[in-house]
Parts: C-alpha cells; sequence; structure tokens
C-alpha cells in the first residue's frame, strides 16, 4: 500500500498520513482517530471503505498528548461533555486545516466524508455542522457523540438531506449507546438522510459494518449534496 506523511508543504503544518487515490480524486474521506492513538489508527480502514481507490484518503492526528498516552482531540471533562477550552482550540485550528484540503487535494469541499471513531466521531459532527462550517458531503460517526459544549451548537438545520451513518455497540461501556440513539433523533429531525446501524459489542469498529459503510459511502457521493 502507497501511503505518504503529507500532500503539501501547506498541509505539513499538521501531523497526518495521507493516502492517494488511483487517478483523478472523485472525492476526499477524512477519518479522525480516537482517543489515545494516533493517524495510524484508522489508515487501513480507508482501503476497507474504498477499496476501488476513487477517493483520496486523509488521517490527521489528534493535536494533544495526554494521559495514559496517545493524541487527543480534547481533554475530557465526562462523556458527552468535552473540556471547552481545549475543544474549542482544536475545531479552530483543525478548522483552518481543512480549508487547504480542497485546493491540495483538488476535491471541492461537497465533495469530502468526514468520518471517525468515538472521539473522532466528535470531532465529525463538531467540523461537519459546527458553526461557520461549510457542509460536507456526508457524516460516517463510528461510536460517538454530537459533544455538549456552552456556546457551541450544531447547525443541525444544515442536515436537511445530508447522509449520516452511525454505528454504535450495544454493550459499549466508554460512550454509552444512548449518545447514538439521541444523535439519530437530532439528525432525523432535521432531515438528515440517517443510516442507523447498532450492534452487539463494545467500543469498537465492528468489522462486520465496514460492507454497510462501504455502500453508505459511495451512495453519499453518487447522490448526496454533490
Amino acid at each position: 500500500m502507497r501511503y505518504a506523511p503529507a500532500v503539501s508543504d501547506g498541509l505539513e503544518s499538521w501531523p497526518h498520513r495521507f493516502r492517494p487515490a488511483d487517478g483523478d480524486p472523485e472525492g476526499a474521506l477524512i477519518l479522525f482517530h480516537g482517543r489515545g492513538t494516533s493517524e495510524l489508527d484508522l489508515l487501513p480502514l480507508l482501503d476497507e471503505l474504498d477499496p476501488e481507490r476513487r477517493l483520496t484518503g486523509v488521517t490527521p492526528r489528534g493535536p494533544l498528548t495526554l494521559p495514559p498516552g496517545g493524541a487527543h482531540w480534547y481533554v475530557v471533562e465526562r462523556v458527552g461533555y468535552p473540556d471547552p477550552e481545549t475543544f474549542f482550540d482544536t475545531v479552530a485550528r483543525v478548522s483552518a486545516w481543512l480549508e487547504m484540503l480542497p485546493d491540495a487535494l483538488g476535491v471541492s469541499w461537497d465533495r469530502v466524508v468526514l468520518g471517525g471513531f468515538s472521539m473522532g466521531a466528535v470531532m465529525s459532527y463538531s467540523l461537519g455542522l459546527g458553526p461557520g462550517r461549510p457542509t460536507p458531503a456526508g457524516i460516517m460517526a463510528m461510536s460517538g457523540f454530537i459533544p455538549t459544549v456552552e456556546g457551541f451548537e450544531l447547525e443541525i438545520e444544515r442536515a436537511a438531506g445530508l447522509p449520516v451513518a452511525i454505528t454504535h455497540g450495544t454493550h459499549d461501556a466508554v460512550i454509552s449507546v444512548e449518545f447514538a440513539r439521541e444523535a439519530r433523533e437530532r439528525l432525523e429531525a432535521g432531515g438528515a438522510e440517517v443510516l442507523y446501524r447498532e450492534f452487539p459489542g463494545p467500543h469498537t469498529v465492528d468489522p462486520t459494518l465496514v460492507p454497510t459503510l462501504r455502500d453508505w459511502l459511495a451512495r453519499a457521493l453518487e447522490d448526496g449534496r454533490a
């Protein structure tokens, strides 16, 4: 497999891994890792979700190094409620970095799908529907939640027609499946086209759902806003 550390000088300002498309990219998939891992964690998932390599894949690294180790996107005060200071700082910094992607990748923002696992799913929601953010082609949230942070609200009205995939384990002891159910309810109320799947497992990416997510990803770019 061919992977490179960066795409251009501008993008090198943020640690990430880049998986090129075969030929001209038809879109891009950005995957945000979970708590305490790195940009390498979801790298193999790019090929599983896009085996034909129609898309450019990018996996950025969280900006914080915190106990017990690895990279983090924000400080966890309690599940569902990110620390405001680190959350706002990360959202602002990652937003600025993401603005470089369309020109660097040759892919317009409405051809970009944001996805992530756990803490990375939180970032996908926040960067996809946060105030002032452009609406992506779709959001893939695996075992995460819509964050509750004072002074921050998702612009749910922008979810109308937006493809969103939510997966969550019913035995998740880290982030309760109730967070996923609440996210589904809120997004469907906003008009999002939600694919929702629970599985009888813990806090993980369920491999049995990868084919479902692969099909969803293809449809999101074929039938979504692009």
